[in-house]
C-alpha cells in the first residue's frame, strides 16, 4: 500500500518537470533542467519606482527541444556561467514585448545540475515566437470607428451641424 502512495508522489513531481518547448506564457512553479548556450552584455538600468540602479543581462538557455532567453539581475549574473547545465526549481514564465522568457523568482532556486545536456536544439527558439494576442473587441466598442469615438444614433445628430439645442428641443413634448 505504502508503495503505490510513493508511486504517485514521483509522478506528481515528474509532471512539475517541463521542457523548454513546452513552455507557455504565464506558467508558474516551472522546474526546468537547461544548458546556458550564451549570455549578452550586461546593461545597467534604473528601476521606474525607485530610481535605483540594476545591473542586466540576457542568457540563452536550452536543452534537447528548444531555447529561451532568461533574463539575469544583479547577483545572479556572476553565478550562471555559459556552458554550465542548471536546474531551475520554482521558477515562472512570462513575455517581455511579446516574446516568452523563462525567469527567476524570489522563491526561484538555480543549482548546478548533476544530469549533463550534450546537445542544444538552437532550430526552436521559443523566445522569437510572438505569443501576444491581438485584444478582442468589446460589442460596445465597434472595429471601425476611431478608439474613443462611437456612432450610436443617426449621421443627422452627429453631424456638427445640428447643434445639442435642437436635439432636445425636438423630443420635448408639447400639448
Amino acid at each position: 500500500m505504502t508503495s503505490e502512495i510513493d508511486n504517485e508522489s514521483k509522478t506528481a513531481e515528474e509532471a512539475n518537470e517541463a521542457l523548454i518547448e513546452e513552455l507557455k506564457p504565464r506558467m508558474k512553479s516551472v522546474k526546468v533542467v537547461f544548458r546556458v548556450v550564451g549570455k549578452g552584455e550586461v546593461r545597467e538600468v534604473s528601476s521606474r519606482n525607485t530610481g535605483e540602479k540594476h545591473r542586466v543581462t540576457e542568457a540563452i538557455v536550452g536543452d534537447s527541444t528548444g531555447i529561451v532567453t532568461l533574463p539575469l539581475w544583479d547577483e545572479s549574473i556572476g553565478t550562471i556561467e555559459v556552458g554550465k547545465t542548471y536546474s531551475l526549481e520554482n521558477g515562472y514564465t512570462g513575455l517581455f514585448r511579446g516574446n516568452l522568457q523563462l525567469k527567476i523568482g524570489r522563491n526561484s532556486t538555480v543549482t548546478e545540475s548533476e544530469t549533463e545536456i550534450g546537445t542544444v536544439n538552437q532550430d526552436v527558439d521559443m523566445s522569437a515566437e510572438n505569443h501576444r494576442r491581438s485584444r478582442e473587441r468589446h460589442w460596445y466598442q465597434p472595429s471601425g470607428t476611431p478608439r474613443g469615438y462611437t456612432s450610436f444614433g443617426n449621421s443627422r445628430r452627429d453631424n456638427e451641424r445640428y447643434s445639442h439645442r435642437e436635439r432636445y428641443s425636438r423630443h420635448r413634448r408639447r400639448w
